[in-house]
């Protein structure tokens, strides 16, 4: 048997999930204003008073200075939790983008904010240097992606905030700030995660390395095998995650190390295609109870495969089959008994989801509001439904086993955590809150969600 990679497996996995599923998109607002804005998944509608695409940082500080409303901004819309929903003004970054300058000897970049992530390999590579790490998913900007505290795997990398050096930022009422480690550690550690709470990001530099390459090596093994050697492999290979498999006693794996081999990154075939169509419909399409032997014979036919690349092509996938996502971070020791509790009950309350989960580890930072902040290392664990199913009931089954471990929740995706629950889980919670305040006393850069996170006893 032909086998499968990993991205395959997920991309029909996804697409299986769509069949016979349709749920209503959550709306922000019940008066429409104008054109309606959705996010990337399309679980998030609201309606802006206004759209304000600035060309250049001059333009972003003159609205900013005339106006006095609400205002959120916006990149590409890849949260899952509604960061972004408005019913004031919505600032979209798009065109504060592009590679602005860059330093050889430091081998650091300056970014402008709505800079796909994407688009940097390319550039840098131009250039003689690369992303140290990357998430898995490209299409969000950098200013996003820091913001909300996305990472890859490894236990060598912090979140893609950790390579932050410089921020410049527009506060609400138009002042720009240049922020650094060495003017203001505080707003620096503050500002790397800050749920655009804090201002407008409207460039960022990054350390980056030097241009390598890397090997991909997919796999699928037994579960609670790979969770045996976990952490070893975690501090074996430069990356190392696992998707375990719903209803399955299997889980894909991912190790990924630098090689100097040629590049050999072959496209699926349309055998491979075909043979994941049928396989996922199927899965799709039985009861709950009668999966697993189904879904343990399509495992058995997944052998290993190998992909090398330059890196931005390894670390990161354009995904085009869409889905909602809950993830949050464990301390490490508690991330395998938290995974464990988590598929059993899938399996005991035959959860209806095709999806595989993720595992993955993440190194320790000192920004304040990171998944990873402070002295210990993280698991984070992700649980996804495709776009267009119902994720509520799933979602609310699972998020109390994070809390029973301590989770953190990742700030673009959803959670349901407030004020309370979120100053008992970081230690620099309420020094955030009034650092926020300082900067926006009159509350303009809050929706109703960063209330709820930000203001005690906010309700929605």
């Amino acid at each position: 048997m032909k086998s499968v990679s990993r991205r395959r497996f997920l991309a029909h996995s996804a697409m299986a999930g769509l069949m016979g599923f349709v749920s209503p998109i959550e709306a922000f607002s019940g008066k429409k204003k104008t054109l309606p804005w959705r996010n990337w998944s399309g679980n998030l509608l609201s309606y802006p008073a206004s759209r304000i695409s600035p060309t250049d940082e001059s333009e972003l500080v003159e609205f900013l200075k005339q106006s006095s409303g609400s205002i959120r901004t916006v990149g590409s819309g890849h949260s899952f939790s509604p960061l972004v929903p408005t019913d004031g003004d919505l600032i979209i970054i798009d065109r504060l983008s592009g590679l602005y300058s860059y330093d050889e000897s430091a081998l650091t970049a300056t970014w402008g904010a709505g800079t796909r992530l994407g688009d940097t390999g390319p550039l840098l590579d131009s250039i003689g240097q690369a992303m140290i790490n990357l998430p898995d998913i490209d299409r969000q900007t950098i200013a996003g992606a820091t913001a909300t505290s996305t990472h890859g795997t490894g236990l060598k990398f912090p979140s893609l905030s950790g390579f932050v050096k410089e921020i410049r930022m527009a506060t609400a009422q138009g002042d720009i700030v240049d922020i650094n480690a060495e003017n203001d550690s505080d707003l620096f550690n503050a500002a790397r995660v800050s749920l655009g709470a804090l201002g407008i990001v409207t460039s960022m530099k990054l350390q980056n390395r030097t241009p390598y390459r890397l090997k991909a090596v997919n796999g699928c093994e037994p579960i609670e095998q790979v969770l045996e050697h976990f952490d070893e492999s975690a501090q074996s290979h430069r990356h190392y995650e696992m998707f375990p498999l719903t209803h399955s006693d299997y889980a894909l794996t991912l190790a990924i190390d630098e090689t100097d081999e040629p590049i050999n990154n072959p496209p699926p075939s349309a055998e491979e295609a075909a043979l994941f169509a049928n396989a996922m419909s199927a899965w799709s399409n039985v009861s709950p109870g009668l999966r697993k032997p189904l879904v343990d014979g399509v495992a058995a036919m997944i052998g290993e495969s190998q992909a090398i690349d330059v890196s931005y092509k390894i670390l990161s996938n354009i995904r085009n089959n869409r889905f909602n996502e809950m993830e949050y971070s464990v301390p490490l020791d508690a991330g395998a008994p938290c995974l464990r509790e988590i598929v059993k009950t899938i399996i005991d309350k035959e959860i209806d989801v095709v999806f595989p989960l993720e595992y993955r580890y993440v190194r320790r930072d000192d920004t304040w509001l990171s998944m990873s902040s402070g002295d210990e290392d993280h698991a984070a664990i992700s649980v996804h439904r495709t776009a267009g199913e119902d994720f509520k009931p799933y979602f609310d089954l699972i998020e109390p086993i994070f809390w029973k471990y301590e989770g953190r929740p990742h700030w673009g995706k959803i959670h349901s955590l407030g004020f309370k629950e979120l100053d008992a889980l970081y230690p620099r919670f309420r020094d955030f809150v009034e650092l926020r305040d300082s900067l926006d006393p009159k509350g303009r850069l809050l929706n109703d969600h960063l209330k709820k996170l930000f203001i005690p006893g906010f309700s929605t």
